[in-house]
């Protein structure tokens, strides 16, 4: 395995120009020859579909939900970032580009970070020409609000569902593709696995979840736009059914696997109250604009009401570790600075394990019909869940697993280790570097499919020449008898425990020994314990029901023994990644301070993983990341 990032030369601000210019194009009637098959159907893969659709590609869209706008990007909530300097506060792509690349702790590729600052801008008019309803100030302009990371405000925003409204955008589209005829939406469709024929993705396995069909799908292209793994941790803030399945499976089919270990715990989670829950709940990045982080500061007031806690004992520790970003420090900063607080025996709540979101100074100050009108439907959404007024009564947060930057390798097209494949969003590495910045990940999904993989894909599809295979090839047969055979050994399973119990042991492992704080003996001691897991599963796991039906207890153990095999790798990359950068903290790497500390001499370089067979150790294979424009240097926001 070779990696060739196929950055194009040139100066930074013209590479994607040139790249496109260079690109070959597909010939308008000949697009209606070739056959795109897209897994996911959230915003990368709905704009993606919706934009390859609409320039006349044949498009398979397969989501494992009842309708694409059940996709996990619904979810999103503060806003989604783009440099169009309408505060007039000195934002340009320049600056979102240099913030992007801080933001990830210097750990992302400069040439596709760039490209994302440059169409930032694009995403913007494509979702108000959908009808997309932006907050919009007096004047009529589309409002903007901070987030983490940043000085400037530069995050677009509809209340507190912004990625609910983008979604229905992207849905909108292509449903009109669908009416159409370019595209056919295959819901309620479970990808199994990837079908390479002489070394290039030409179709995928999947599975209806209510009929329990097998079936062979074939394609020219396939693009894989299946989000993140961060339900490997158990308990986070993703849809329960989110899961690495698409994306490992293509791995072991040979798609390199990049940075794993870089998961982002998020810093405004509602905490955990108690082992009945089975996901945790966000709340949203942009209420730390009005919201301030505190702690008391004796150990003897945590239980005391907040209320009779007099300003002087207050300890708003963000605001003074931090004085420049205050409480729009980078989420892992944030979270790392609850989790010390909390264990110095600070920590809020009947747990302790939680501290202070308070907005009695905001409402004092702007009153209580503006915040309501900003945050209202948050607010709202954290009473029922809690039974605590936020009103009256500061929030109690504390982080929790939410995205994942680590993701399938892939190219400056976007395109993998096997040729044909692309991914998009959340499912690859490309953008984030250690850490995403705040209202980052809906651009980068609209952006990946809406504007770059129209281009890129077209540009393989003009470039190579395709055989008249059909789903009778031998490689389709081998894909399906695999798909077929491990649903059989998942039914044969009569252990005693479900599958749900044992991702509740992998969580609980992966908290403790790869979670915000993580150390040599501790990932050492995790890869062990989840190999004897993973060995305990394949004996002792129970999926009741049959194949033939609807069984979502055999389409739960699937994931799970999935994860269980991530997780190793995931463990084996932050062993290997002896420096702390971002989201990923070694404590044997940190400043005097708590910050920290990277080894850029040792770890400038993207680690991206080969599967080398089953019970065989990954090999490792680094793409070197320059920087050329955003130079080296520790990461600050004091």
């Amino acid at each position: 395995m070779k990696l060739d990032s196929k950055i194009p030369s040139g100066p930074i601000q013209d590479k994607w120009e040139k790249h496109k210019f260079e690109t070959k194009l597909v010939n308008p009637a000949n697009k209606r020859k070739y056959r795109i098959l897209v897994v996911g159907s959230g915003l990368a893969g709905a704009s993606a579909a919706a934009s390859l659709g609409e320039l006349g590609y044949q498009v398979d869209v397969f989501t494992h939900n009842d309708s694409p706008r059940r996709a996990h990007s619904i979810a999103a909530q503060g806003g989604i970032n783009a440099s169009k300097n309408y505060p007039n506060d000195g934002d340009s792509v320049w600056r979102l580009f240099y913030d992007t690349v801080k933001g990830g702790d210097f750990r992302a590729r400069e040439a596709n970070v760039y490209r994302l600052a440059q169409l930032s801008g694009n995403i913007i008019d494509q979702c108000v020409a959908q009808g997309v309803p932006f907050a919009r100030e007096y004047g009529g302009l589309l409002d903007n609000r901070s987030f983490g990371g940043a000085q400037v405000s530069r995050t677009f925003y509809a209340r507190g569902q912004t990625g609910q409204q983008l979604l229905l955008g992207a849905y909108q589209s292509l449903m009109r593709q669908a009416a159409a005829g370019t595209v056919a939406i295959h819901p309620r469709t479970e990808f199994l696995d990837l079908v390479v024929v002489d070394g290039q993705a030409r179709g995928v396995i999947t599975r209806d979840l209510v009929t329990g069909k097998i079936e062979r799908h074939l394609g020219h292209a396939v693009v894989l736009a299946t989000g993140g793994y961060g339900n490997v941790f158990y308990l986070s803030t993703n849809a329960r059914n989110c899961n690495v399945t698409a994306t490992w499976r293509a791995h072991k089919r040979g798609a390199a696997f990049a940075n794993p270990c870089f998961t982002q715990i998020h810093p405004t989670c509602i905490p955990v109250t108690g082992d009945h829950q089975s996901k945790l709940t966000l709340m949203s990045e942009s209420l730390r604009n009005d919201g301030r982080v505190w702690i008391p500061k004796k150990k003897e007031d945590r239980s005391k009401d907040p209320a009779t806690i007099p300003e002087g004992d207050r300890d708003y520790y963000l605001e003074r570790r931090y004085p420049a970003f205050g409480n729009l420090v980078p989420r892992d900063i944030a979270s790392r600075a609850a989790k010390q607080a909390c264990d110095e025996g600070k920590g809020v709540g009947s747990s302790g394990m939680s501290v202070y979101l308070d907005f009695a100074e905001s409402i004092q100050r702007l009153g209580q019909p503006v915040i309501a009108e900003r945050y209202g439907n948050l607010f709202e959404m954290y009473e029922r869940i809690t039974a605590e007024n936020p009103y009256q009564k500061p929030m109690r947060i504390y982080p929790a697993v939410h995205y994942t930057m680590g993701g399938l390798w892939v190219d400056y097209n976007l395109m993998s280790t096997i040729p044909g494949l692309f991914v998009l969003g959340e499912a690859n590495f490309s953008d984030h570097g250690a850490n995403r910045l705040g209202a980052s990940a809906l651009m980068q999904g609209l952006c990946d499919g809406y504007f770059v993989a129209p281009y890129t894909i077209g540009g393989y599809l003009a470039s190579n020449a395709f055989k008249g295979v059909t789903s009778e090839h031998d490689a389709f047969r081998e894909a399906e008898q695999a798909v077929d055979g491990g649903v059989k050994r998942l039914l044969s399973g009569r252990g005693k425990r479900t599958a749900d119990d044992f991702h509740r042991s992998l969580g609980k492992i992966l908290w403790d020994k790869c979670g915000m704080a993580r150390n040599a003996a501790g990932l050492t001691q995790a890869i062990g314990d989840i190999a004897a897991l993973r060995a305990e599963f394949r004996e002792n796991v129970i999926v009741p029901g049959e194949g033939g039906d609807l069984n979502q207890a055999l389409e739960r153990a699937g994931r799970v023994g999935d994860f269980l095999e991530f997780a190793e790798l995931l463990c084996l990359d932050a062993l290997h990644r002896d420096e702390s950068c971002g989201g990923h903290f070694r404590e044997e790497h940190q400043y005097e301070d708590g910050e920290a500390k990277r080894n850029d001499e040792a770890f400038a370089y993207v680690a991206a993983w080969e599967h080398a067979g089953a019970g065989k150790a990954p090999i490792l294979h680094k793409e070197a990341l320059a920087f050329e424009n955003v130079h080296l240097a520790t990461r600050s926001y004091k």
